[in-house]
């Protein structure tokens, strides 16, 4: 909770201890501890005199902001049905044979996470997958398969 408390007073030195500090709290609370857990969420309302449970509707909300631990490298594959016409079906199936979990699962060893997500803002390249921040456009079964390859080997 210490690191949660100084994560929590930095943005709000930046930011104010207002309702608007919520969402860039979230985001730091995320970004260094990879999700964000109940307690995490009453140490925030605590701070900004807010109900825990509007923290947790904000952070369940959004897509990128997690209430559960996720794996070391988080794909994010688009579910629009743009990306579903160009073949989207086949690379979640290739990815969930190679890693051996299902979308919304994350594996054994805590190193990856397969999760859908809404528009990623590249249909006219799709299929697309996000892992952490970078994009992959125009999937193929064969591209996932080359690229989750690479990062079991080499990441």
């Amino acid at each position: 909770m210490d690191r949660t408390r100084e994560l929590i007073q930095s943005v709000i030195q930046q930011k104010g201890a207002k309702r608007q500090s919520l969402l860039p709290i979230l985001q730091s609370i995320k970004a260094d501890k990879n999700h964000i857990s109940k307690g995490d969420m009453i140490e925030i309302a605590q701070a900004l005199d807010l109900n825990s449970a509007e923290v947790y509707g904000t952070a369940s909300f959004y897509s990128f902001l997690s209430t559960k631990p996720l794996g070391k490298y988080v794909i994010r594959v688009c579910k629009t049905i743009v990306c579903d016409m160009q073949g989207k079906q086949e690379i979640i199936e290739t990815m969930e044979s190679i890693l051996k979990i299902k979308v919304g699962e994350t594996t054994i060893n805590q190193k990856f996470s397969l999760l859908t997500t809404n528009c990623l803002g590249w249909c006219h390249k799709g299929p697309v997958m996000l892992i952490n921040d970078k994009v992959y456009t125009e999937m193929t079964p064969e591209k996932v398969s080359e690229i989750l390859h690479d990062y079991i080997r080499n990441k």
